[in-house]
């Protein structure tokens, strides 16, 4: 597993995957159905695994927070990189940020939260976590205003934050004053990664970020490191052609919650038994639409499989 400091080339190496946590009949994570999740990532060539809105972490307790780390310790791969959330409040951040500074984990996550809270107080809220945790964090900026674009640039510079996932949803991602500004706060997109999966990432590789968070990757990993891949080699177009495999599932995300669907989605796909989704929230039920869940996520599994036996015949050939 990742223990080393968190660099630029880091956050570019892979789709950074934002999982659900898998639980077994009881509601505790279950270290087996995890481990086939992270397995068929990392077949798809995905080596970061971002626990946190997904995996229903907001509502997950600080008592069970180091039984999670050990979890996520025995299944990541050799080359892996896992990166736990903390928060959402202060409270339960701090807490966990003391338990995590006692772990080699390099970074953590912190969950954003909108209420109560000001971005002036977030900026400070960040500064100490980061001394409680001794090590650099991940901001998650979710909505409009979240923290100045100043005190962003400032946590770089202070070492209080490695990266930003960038997650503010816009009609064309390509128009977003914030999102601008923090760019020219901060001088560079290297560290500042898209947030809302396949569908703004290609527009926001093309202002400079430089990769993407996703859900849906763990249904189509292939496919996803295929999006990043011609992003990075400029082939937007090829990029946005690969995409398209992604819009069933993601238009069920946006229509009906995008992390109860993906949870169902991952089970649906076959990829593990995710179980139930955690404190605070519920399975989705309902015939028609586990079927069209069912649906978009068998076949982007099976366009993902289908990519990654073309890219065994190519090798082959060669």
């Amino acid at each position: 597993m990742k223990t080393t400091s968190v660099s630029a080339a880091d956050l570019s190496a892979s789709v950074l995957s934002v999982p659900p946590l898998a639980r077994d009949a009881q509601g505790s994570p279950s270290k087996a159905e995890n481990r086939r999740q992270v397995d068929w990532l990392r077949s798809g060539d995905v080596t970061t695994y971002l626990y946190g809105g997904n995996a229903n972490l907001y509502n997950f307790g600080v008592v069970d927070f180091g039984r999670l780390l050990d979890l996520l310790e025995e299944i990541a791969p050799a080359d892996g990189w896992m990166i736990p959330s903390i928060g959402a409040d202060f409270g339960k951040a701090a807490d966990q940020a003391a338990i995590l500074r006692e772990r080699a984990f390099p970074t953590a996550m912190v969950l954003p939260l909108s209420f109560p809270a000001t971005p002036a107080g977030l900026a400070s809220g960040f500064s100490k976590l980061a001394d409680i945790s001794g090590r650099p964090l991940i901001a998650y900026i979710k909505n409009d205003g979240f923290m100045e674009a100043a005190d962003v640039a400032r946590l770089f510079r202070d070492g209080a934050i490695s990266a930003v996932k960038y997650a503010v949803v816009r009609p064309d991602p390509k128009n977003d004053p914030y999102l601008a500004e923090i760019l020219a706060a901060v001088g560079s997109g290297e560290r500042i990664v898209s947030g809302i999966g396949e569908r703004p990432a290609i527009d926001h590789m093309e202002m400079g970020l430089t990769a993407f968070t996703s859900g849906s990757v763990c249904v189509a990993p292939h496919l996803s490191t295929a999006i990043l891949k011609a992003g990075r080699e400029g082939r937007f177009a090829d990029a946005r052609a690969i995409r398209e495999s992604f819009l069933p599932l993601e238009d069920l995300r946006d229509a009906h919650s995008p992390i109860r669907v993906l949870h169902e989605a991952v089970r649906l796909a076959g990829i593990c038994e995710t179980g139930p989704i955690g404190d605070f929230l519920t399975n989705l039920d309902g015939a028609e639409r586990l079927e069209a869940i069912a649906k978009a996520a068998q076949e982007l599994k099976a366009k993902s499989e289908a990519a990654t036996a073309g890219a065994l015949r190519q090798s082959a050939r060669a």
